[in-house]
């Protein structure tokens, strides 16, 4: 018995420190371990790149919101361009297309 344990005290480091060499590099190597990482990085550098536009859009629609609520000329203009909205004294005159 005591031959036992004493070949069992100089075995198990040893295949403990061939299980951490060989599983190691397995997990690491697998699908979901460092390749999924890697692809999991590249995704969240893309969500936060699309996020950081987004955002650069959400400041430019509230300011033009502000411009909408503070200045009439750029209420006119929208209504002038956009809906082809004309003032009551204005005269519009419609030209046909020459062949």
């Amino acid at each position: 018995m005591r031959h036992l344990v004493g070949w069992i005290e100089r075995v198990l480091p040893v295949a403990m420190l061939v299980v951490a060499v060989v599983g190691a590099p397995v997990m690491i190597f697998a699908p979901q371990g460092l390749p999924r990482l890697r692809s999991l990085e590249r995704e969240l550098s893309q969500v936060e790149e699309e996020n950081a536009e987004l955002s650069r859009d959400i400041e430019a629609l509230r300011g033009r919101v502000a411009r909408l609520r503070d200045d009439p000329a750029a209420v006119e203009r929208i209504a002038r361009d956009n809906l082809g909205l004309i003032r009551q004294n204005e005269v519009v005159f419609q030209f046909s297309k020459s062949r």
